[in-house]
């Protein structure tokens, strides 16, 4: 009989090694790295545990393959529908991750509250007890009469109770605690974590059954795991929001049936999640009176176009070394553009604290933040007010130039929506035709843009 393989696997970053070791080669980490035996996998016979053998395959041409439609189904959330692409589509693997408190079990559980009125649906807890769980349900007052309820951790004692309930949707909380008995290391580690992954993605697909799992995250907010989790899986989605406010948003990083860096946004009740249907009016809450530093901009998260508020703060440094702070920008961005504003407009803030915020906790990572943080920048340092009706958007390259965006005419339809009367772009994001009530200024230079504030 031959002799199990012994592999040695970093706990933090994944790295196997032929042998053990004290620190990690690759991430430096002390102490992180434990033995893991792999045994020898059986040969496989017909059927096992309700799965198709390898002979029953057939291949197949690419033109043969049936382009019907993919069946979704709703959540019963229409901004959790939309960050999936338009539903839940059978058979797929959907990792839901998110700091703890953020709100990933109360989401799931009111979807799967939900549909089970009217699917059989089964929610499998591997952290909290059945009596925990059916205590929020209560507090949240869901419907608790249909949802099928499991507490287990073991992988296939998982999938053999799914096989004989035939549910079509299924809830992991979560993904870390699940162990399979053949491997010797502990639940949560890199070995465990993959294989109970990749054994439930597989049971997804041949059983058409929607899968569903919680994934916990580390300290920089990335997901825990190894990186091959998010390989095997349909669809990547962060519920991210902070402890202090009560809005949550839901970003799918990525998705084989639909958009990536789609947006939902959620507000946390007493009674759950509640979606917001017009994410745009909760980030532009601005006061009445005009304050030199602050500018709206139109971002384009997914499908859809969303208005943010930008503010900057520009003051005089005792420091030798100037700060720069960015919240929800990238901060060598912001290092960037005082360069080109510098270069190309003249202004010198190198004895300056430069303090820079996207209100409402939104994360901005696409260009057309470049524009209209300039002139959040100009306004702070020159003591100016900007117009309240006035909305920038616009990249700004490094010879001064801005560039356009995409999407730029959405983005100027749902500026208009919202009341505001005046428009600063990109000369080539002009509209071809005028829109009523509203006066568009297309820059090609960051001179011009300048000249017009």
């Amino acid at each position: 009989m031959a002799k199990d393989k012994s592999t040695y696997v970093c706990t933090d970053c994944g790295a196997e090694f032929s042998r053990w070791l004290g620190q990690c080669n690759e991430c430096k980490a002390w102490n992180t790295i434990s033995e893991f035996r792999q045994a020898k996998a059986p040969a496989r016979s017909g059927n096992f545990s309700g799965f198709a053998g390898i002979n029953d395959e057939k291949v197949q041409t690419l033109d043969s393959i049936d382009l019907a439609e993919l069946p979704r189904f709703s959540s019963g959330f229409a901004e959790f529908d939309r960050v999936l692409g338009g539903g839940i589509v059978p058979g797929s693997a959907i990792l839901i991750g998110g700091e703890p408190g953020a709100g990933k079990s109360t989401l799931l559980l009111q979807t799967m509250c939900a549909l089970a009125e009217s699917m059989p649906a089964l929610y499998i807890t591997g952290e909290e007890s059945l009596q925990q769980v059916a205590m929020r349900a209560k507090r949240l007052g869901l419907p608790t009469s249909k949802l099928k309820m499991l507490s287990e951790t073991s992988v296939e004692n998982i999938c053999h109770i799914a096989e004989k309930e035939k549910p079509k949707i299924v809830v992991i909380d979560s993904i870390q605690v699940m162990h399979m008995s053949d491997i010797q290391s502990a639940p949560g580690s890199v070995s465990q974590v993959r294989e109970s992954a990749a054994y439930l993605t597989r049971f997804a697909k041949q059983h058409h059954v929607a899968m569903l799992l919680v994934g916990h995250v580390t300290k920089d907010g990335s997901l825990a795991g190894p990186k091959v989790l998010e390989h095997c899986i349909d669809c990547s989605i962060m519920l991210e929001g902070s402890n202090d406010s009560r809005y949550r948003t839901l970003r799918g990083n990525k998705n084989r049936f639909g958009a990536v860096n789609e947006l939902g946004v959620f507000a946390m009740t007493g009674s759950g999640l509640k979606e917001v249907k017009n994410p745009s009016a909760i980030f532009l809450s601005r006061s009445d009176e005009q304050t030199p530093g602050s500018v709206v901009m139109v971002l384009w998260e997914g499908t859809r176009p969303l208005l943010v508020e930008i503010q900057a703060l520009v003051d005089h440094s005792a420091l030798g070394n100037p700060r720069r702070v960015a919240v929800g920008a990238d901060q060598n961005r912001l290092s960037m553009l005082l360069a080109i504003l510098h270069r190309h407009g003249g202004l010198q803030m190198n004895d300056q604290d430069v303090f820079v915020n996207v209100v409402g906790g939104v994360k901005v990572t696409e260009t057309s933040i470049d524009l209209a943080l300039i002139l959040a920048l100009v306004s702070s340092f020159r003591d100016n007010a900007l117009p309240q009706d006035l909305v920038v958007f616009g990249e700004v390259g490094l010879s001064g130039e801005i560039r356009p965006v995409p999407s730029g005419q959405e983005r100027i339809n749902e500026a208009a929506k919202h009341g505001f009367k005046r428009a600063i772009v990109p000369f080539n994001n002009m509209p071809k035709h005028k829109i009523d009530g509203m006066e568009i200024i297309g820059v090609k230079k960051l001179s011009e843009a300048l000249e017009v504030i």
